[in-house]
């Protein structure tokens, strides 16, 4: 018998946020890294998530990367497959959610899927199709100057609309308030019409129940990882899923403790503050790494001067965003970016070679640098820090221990965040040890 669930992610820290709800509603999951290759062995694995770098990327690499992805799964034997994108629906004003929605629905044939981006435990919620985080409108909530993905419109439909040839349609909350028969139907009719992709509202974790019911059987759903949460109970009722005892038991974690921050979301903008308040961190300054190394070698000396008794140290190049309008404008949106991507990589790939074994990545974009870097390929998903992100392991050649590794989406995560991560960690390991 082949896997219940087959996932793509649109990044790195995405595919976590997923694979972590995923694992709290029961299911044994696995995350692979870029698209798989060949044979890959995925154990016990209810459900696989494949994160891709497909967010910002040209809309042409994004869809063949999906599409490629797509094809592992279903000869994986998937129930059902998922797109999963980011709560705050982030992309380029071309895509890349329309553009791969629409590849992916042509590749295995179908003619509708749902977009249930919402996840109310971390505050995104969507009514009349208009995406809140917390009590603002997405375009008031300071993703409008998100360096990569600035979004300035909240109206979901619109947004998609730009995005996809094809008819956007809505299930609005009046009718999911109706139970998931009535949301069935009206997804039928609104197929009939020709509505290819439809907004659902969301509000609450009762509406995604609902609509987890009405879509359980459809072959393909995108959305957040909130819907992900609701599904494994649809699955057991479809008999598609065996009752897990531990889905997400780890081994015990070792290994100095290291923070690398690139996020310059307002989110984790705090969680820096507050870990300094605390701990000893090093910042750093991109127009500083493009004049040479000599930056770079004073970040790495501080981190590794700090480790020595074991941390938790924090390197970071999160800044404010006039900060960071300042280096993009001396050094453009993709030079400042590729230069602290690089940096927290070498530095990550340095210091779990001299010992790292407790690793926070805050960031999508710094996530997937410091996994390429380190060549992981695989994640198996342990328990939860905050609603989204989990810590994972994945196996380090020559050592007996696993790497210990939270990958964090910029927006997640409470002002503790760091400094707490840790002490869950310690918590998780001391379970599995009893």
């Amino acid at each position: 018998m082949g896997i219940t669930l087959g996932a793509i992610a649109d990044d790195f820290t995405g595919a976590t946020d997923l694979a972590n709800n995923l694992v709290r509603a029961g299911m044994r999951c696995v995350q692979l890294i870029g698209v798989p290759r060949g044979d890959i062995d995925i154990g016990d694995a209810d459900a696989v998530v494949v994160a891709l770098k497909s967010r910002s990327c040209p809309v042409e690499e994004a869809v063949d990367d999906s599409v490629a992805a797509i094809g592992w799964l279903i000869k994986q034997g998937a129930c059902q497959l998922f797109f999963k994108y980011c709560s705050t629906f982030d992309s380029t004003q071309t895509g890349n959610i329309g553009p791969v929605a629409d590849a992916l629905l042509e590749r295995i044939g179908s003619d509708q899927t749902v977009m249930v981006p919402a996840f109310p435990a971390n505050g995104r919620t969507v009514y009349q199709g208009h995406l809140f985080v917390g009590d603002r409108l997405l375009n008031e909530s300071g993703m409008q100057n998100h360096p990569l993905t600035p979004m300035q419109d909240a109206d979901l439909v619109r947004v998609l609309g730009n995005q996809t040839p094809h008819p956007v349609g809505l299930v609005p909350h009046s009718l999911i308030a109706r139970g998931s028969s009535a949301v069935h139907q009206e997804l039928l009719s609104q197929a009939t019409a020709g509505a290819r992709h439809v907004i659902c509202d969301t509000l609450d974790e009762n509406d995604l129940e609902v609509l987890a019911e009405a879509v359980a059987e459809f072959p393909l759903v995108t959305g957040g990882s909130g819907l992900g949460q609701a599904l494994p109970e649809q699955y057991r009722r479809l008999c598609w899923l065996d009752e897990v005892a531990d889905p997400g038991r780890l081994v015990p974690a070792q290994g100095s403790a290291l923070v690398l921050s690139g996020s310059c979301s307002r989110a984790t903008l705090g969680q820096v503050d507050a870990f300094l308040e605390h701990f000893p961190g090093f910042a750093l300054d991109p127009l500083l790494l493009a004049e040479g190394e000599t930056h770079f070698d004073e970040a790495l000396d501080f981190a590794r001067q700090h480790l020595v008794h074991g941390g938790p140290v924090l390197v970071y190049a999160s800044a404010d965003p006039e900060r960071v309008k300042t280096v993009q404008g001396a050094l453009g949106v993709e030079g400042a970016g590729m230069l602290v991507e690089n940096a927290l990589g070498r530095l990550a790939k340095l210091l779990v070679g001299e010992g790292v074994g407790r690793l926070i990545v805050a960031g999508g974009e710094s996530s997937g640098a410091v996994v390429s870097a380190l060549g992981i390929r695989q994640l198996r998903i342990g328990g939860q820090i905050d609603p989204g992100v989990p810590w994972t392991q994945t196996p380090l050649e020559g050592r007996a221990a696993p790497l210990s590794l939270a990958l964090k989406s910029g927006n997640f995560g409470e002002q503790d965040f760091f400094t707490r991560a840790f002490k869950v960690l310690d918590e998780l390991t001391q379970e599995t040890q009893l």
